[in-house]
């Protein structure tokens, strides 16, 4: 008869020598994924840590858009919060959550914001009413459509959708209007940003490194989902588009069943990443519907680490202080929202014991 393979241990690990929080803030560093491969081995086996299959509970930390873009101040779209470090610091006490908890965590998986140059929400696509290109952060309202203000640009919409220059014009003015109508976000302009084949659609290195080794110490699966490559709709939050049928019926974009069911069926869910504005936020407030209509006793067994997750700050592009936008409230609204619903808010610092 076959011994039944031992349980995670539930305590603490100590941070490997390989864990430097210097690494949050630099653009060029990435793991040695061989070497990193070796080194979980022995650390794997001098902590005697079982494989992720041994949990009797398990626990899944889902890591939304630690992208390079996100995290870093080169990248085009830096979550810096209000301190101005922001997504930097995040990033560093996600890592070291990684490394101390690494015996209860089970599986990690990690999203991908995936873009194109044109897409709907980027002002690659906008002109003004005389054709002028739009600039980034501002926001597109149904109003604006409507008047004219702004439109899409002819040479891009010959080609945007398969359906043709008119059925896209009337897709579009549906578009802002759905959107205003459900009040999650308005139509907003970005900067290009995790372009898919770029280096900041990568993983922020010192993210890349926790998880490779987590993966190779627990002998667990190593995930990613990606999010974003649609035209026509926005996906915030990687369960589900903004807006997933057009004023036709017809389907822009489909819900992460697969990443549903697996989050409904684990034990214990850990959320944190970038934005805690955007996608963080709107990954939450799906979940929380999804909970809602498939498990209710699932949300109290569902943590915001709120100490690794930031807000969208806009500030002046001549490197003033002047704040154009802050998405702050935003966050913070929906984190109360979900925490309202049985979700716990905790940090990367509190026991695990005391919150799960």
């Amino acid at each position: 008869m076959t011994a039944a393979a031992p349980r995670t241990p539930a305590r603490d690990l100590p941070l490997p020598e390989l864990f430097d929080p210097r690494h949050a803030g630099e653009w060029s560093y990435r793991p040695d994924e061989n070497a990193l491969m070796a080194k979980a081995r022995g650390w794997k086996k001098l902590h005697d840590i079982a494989p992720s299959i041994a949990d009797d509970k398990v626990s899944l930390l889902l890591l939304v858009d630690v992208q390079k873009d996100f995290c870093l101040p080169d990248g085009s779209l830096f979550v810096s919060g209000l301190s101005g470090r922001g997504a930097m610091d995040d990033t560093a006490r996600l890592a070291s959550f990684v490394y101390r908890n690494l015996a209860r965590i089970t599986t990690i998986t990690c999203t991908l914001d995936t873009h194109l140059p044109h897409q709907i929400f980027f002002a690659s696509v906008w002109v003004d009413a005389e054709g002028r290109r739009l600039e980034a952060h501002r926001e597109v309202l149904a109003e604006d459509v409507r008047s004219g203000r702004c439109r899409i640009d002819p040479a891009v919409g010959a080609w945007l959708s398969e359906r043709g220059p008119e059925w896209l014009e009337r897709q579009v003015q549906f578009y802002c209007d759905e959107l205003e109508r459900r009040g999650r976000y308005s139509l907003y302009l970005w900067p290009l940003h995790c372009l898919l084949g770029s280096e900041g659609h990568d993983l922020v290195g010192l993210i890349q490194e926790a998880r490779l080794f987590h993966g190779f110490c627990r002998e667990s699966r190593v995930d990613l989902e990606s999010k974003g490559l649609d035209r026509l709709t926005e996906y915030y939050s990687v369960l589900a588009p903004e807006v997933g049928k057009a004023f036709d019926g017809s389907r822009l974009a489909v819900k992460r069943s697969a990443l549903s069911r697996e989050l409904l069926d684990a034990d214990r869910v850990i959320v944190a990443g970038q934005a805690a504005s955007h996608c963080v936020g709107a990954t939450l407030l799906d979940l929380k519907q999804l909970i809602l209509e498939h498990k209710p006793e699932m949300m109290r067994r569902v943590y915001i680490l709120e100490d690794c997750c930031s807000s969208v700050v806009v500030r002046s592009p001549d490197g003033g202080e002047e704040i154009l936008a802050d998405f702050t409230v935003k966050a913070e609204a929906i984190f109360e929202e979900c925490a309202g619903a049985g979700m716990n808010r905790v940090r990367s610092t509190d026991r695990w014991e005391d919150w799960c």
